[in-house]
Order: structure tokens, then C-alpha cells, then sequence
């Protein structure tokens, strides 16, 4: 079971039962919560280089707006930020995100190991989630179907502005500088790459121009 654990979760009330359910159902020794991600990324590179890793992050994936300036503005670039640093934390998302198509490149993209849908039951099932993850195994939550065929070819609003940008002739490099004048994230070349290389395989496209042409051939863009 995991010792130390990392939570980046903005609502307190939310992060206060995450906490107590650590301590009481699991005896987790070192739990520590942030309200922004920006924080959480502090926090954990400090230490990360004190040699007292984390052994697992618990984030939810969209943080509002408050008082503090923000440079990672969401979980999932909270999580490319702490892969950089540390490529084998386990990752858990906490959220209220139900889509597929949105949380399938979670798991393509960005190798996170488990996703829990906050609800009535969310509590128990992160429970579960952590217990699973800690034994190098992968959790979903039950309602959430993955495998459906319109999950993996199902475009998300992501997906949708990197494709546009290509159509238009930008590469990759320029929509990664692109995304990053806009604050939107991820945003880093890599992620873009492995994005296209999944809808590569999605629709069956051997480059950039045939997956477009195919794209518009369906009506997808």
C-alpha cells in the first residue's frame, strides 16, 4: 500500500474526506492536499529532490480560478508536468468528467493508472482505486465504459483544435507554441505527437494528410 500520497483537489470539503477515508480505511502515513496545481507541482518536485517521492498523485482534472496566478491551469497538465520529473508515479484522476472520449486519452496519452467518476459512490470507489493501482493493476469506474467502439473514435474538443491547426498547415512544434500562448493544456510537442499517433491508429491514417482528407471525407472536421 502506498505511504505517501499527493492530493490536488480545489474544493476543501472534498479533499477533507478523501483524507479522512486515507487515514482510517487505508492508514496512509503521509498525505498531503493542495488547492491549485501549481502548488502540488512544488510541493512535489521538493520532494522528489529530497530523495521522499511521492508514491502516488490523486487530481482531479479541472481547477478554478482564484486569487493565486496559475501556470498549470488543469490536472491533466498537472500530470505532464510530475511525469517529467518522475515517469513512474502512479496517478489516480478524481473527477466528474463521464465521457469516454474524454477520458480515454487519459489513459492513452497520458498513462495514468486509474480513473474514479465523483459520486455517490465515488468515495468507496477511489478507495477501491488505490488498492488496485498499488498492485500494479488498473481501475475504472463500473459505470464507465471504455471499450465501446464510439469511445476510441468519438473526437473531443482537444482532439478537434489540434486537427484543426494541422488542416491549416501548422506543425506540431507551432500548435504546442500555440496552445501554450493560450494557456490551454497539455500543450507540450509530445503530447501532441501522441495524440496524432492515436488517431492514427483510430482511423486507420498512414500521415497527417491522410487522416485529415479522411476526416473531412466524414464530416468529422
Amino acid at each position: 500500500m502506498f505511504k505517501k500520497i499527493l492530493i490536488a483537489e480545489d474544493f476543501q470539503d472534498t479533499n477533507k474526506g478523501i483524507v479522512n477515508a486515507l487515514e482510517n480505511r487505508l492508514e496512509v502515513e503521509d498525505i498531503q492536499e493542495e488547492l491549485y496545481c501549481d502548488k502540488a507541482y512544488n510541493r512535489f518536485k521538493v520532494a522528489f529532490q529530497n530523495e521522499e517521492p511521492y508514491e502516488l498523485l490523486i487530481t482531479d482534472l479541472s481547477f478554478k480560478e482564484g486569487p493565486v496566478e496559475r501556470k498549470l491551469t488543469s490536472g491533466q497538465s498537472l500530470i505532464e508536468a510530475i511525469r517529467v520529473v518522475d515517469p513512474n508515479i502512479k496517478v489516480i484522476v478524481n473527477s466528474m468528467v463521464d465521457d469516454p472520449a474524454e477520458i480515454n486519452p487519459l489513459f492513452t496519452d497520458q498513462q495514468i493508472n486509474g480513473y474514479v467518476c465523483k459520486g455517490r459512490n465515488g468515495l468507496n470507489e477511489l478507495i477501491m482505486a488505490i488498492q488496485e493501482v498499488s498492485q500494479h493493476r488498473t481501475y475504472v469506474s463500473p459505470q464507465i465504459n471504455l471499450n465501446g467502439g464510439s469511445a476510441l473514435f468519438e473526437l473531443d474538443k482537444y482532439d478537434l483544435m489540434i486537427l484543426q491547426d494541422l488542416a491549416e498547415g501548422f506543425t506540431k512544434k507551432e500548435i504546442s507554441e500555440k496552445l501554450k500562448s493560450q494557456n490551454i493544456s497539455p500543450n507540450s510537442e509530445s503530447t501532441i505527437d501522441k495524440k496524432v499517433s492515436r488517431l492514427f491508429d483510430a482511423f486507420g491514417a498512414k500521415n497527417t494528410h491522410h487522416l485529415i482528407a479522411k476526416l473531412i471525407k466524414q464530416g468529422r472536421i
